[in-house]
């Protein structure tokens, strides 16, 4: 059951930050128990923060722009960012967030961990969570948690082609094609290498029931794989700009 972090003390504000509004509303939806430690201010799809918040949490969807962070980082309401990732995003990352008033937590955790991760970044500074029961020390990785439960928190978040089984990091590719991305500067932005990303593009395409790239183009843009611009109000979920 969720319960107050501190008696007495005002939940932190947040704003959520993707590329995606299906991606930040399954986000959303994953807060709404703890609204007494969370005030969610806004959801910002492509759009500057443009409330005063604690902290911005920046869903990745499989990758980290330190050119995002750096524009987050650079709004003069932002307290701090917390990069929110999958695991093996984790190492990278936090090459990235080096000397940043930055956090990063995986997306491994249980939502009362994530809760508990970003109060903890809040009061204490910089920390790097993968996995947790309970947050280790700024700079830290907690120790992991067995891959049958990670499998089963990750069953919890959206992403773009979830409802058509594409995995995350295919949902990933497939979204990057569908921007007009070429292997190589797939490859780049993913940090991935050139054969990986032609394997992720095979199996989303045999997902998918399409052979050729314009194909694919088609069929992600008819299923809304094409980053959307808008702001959601935290506490009403209503559109107040696109």
């Amino acid at each position: 059951m969720p319960t107050a972090h501190h008696r007495g003390s005002r939940p932190l504000r947040v704003a959520l930050v993707n590329d995606y509004e299906i991606v930040l509303r399954g986000l959303a939806q994953m807060f709404r128990p703890y609204a007494d430690r969370v005030q969610l201010v806004e959801l910002d799809a492509r759009l500057p923060v443009s409330r005063p918040v604690d902290l911005a949490l920046y869903d990745t969807h499989g990758r980290a722009s330190e050119h995002a962070v750096d524009r987050l980082l650079a709004s003069p309401g932002v307290g701090a960012v917390v990069v929110y990732g999958w695991d093996d995003e984790a190492q990278r990352v936090s090459r990235i967030l080096r000397g940043r008033r930055c956090g990063y937590v995986s997306k491994s955790l249980a939502a009362a961990e994530l809760v508990t991760a970003l109060e903890r970044v809040h009061r204490h500074g910089p920390l790097v969570s993968v996995d947790s029961g309970a947050p280790g020390a700024p700079g830290t990785t907690s120790p992991a948690v067995p891959a049958s439960v990670r499998r089963a928190r990750r069953g919890r978040h959206a992403w773009p082609g979830r409802e058509h089984g594409l995995t995350p990091r295919e949902g990933e590719v497939v979204s990057l094609i569908a921007q007009g991305l070429s292997n190589l500067a797939i490859a780049e932005l993913t940090h991935l290498s050139i054969n990986s990303v032609k394997s992720y593009i095979r199996t989303a395409y045999r997902k998918m029931e399409v052979e050729s790239r314009s194909q694919a183009v088609l069929w992600a843009v008819q299923r809304g794989f094409t980053p959307d611009t808008l702001r959601i109000d935290g506490t009403t979920g209503l559109k107040v700009s696109s």
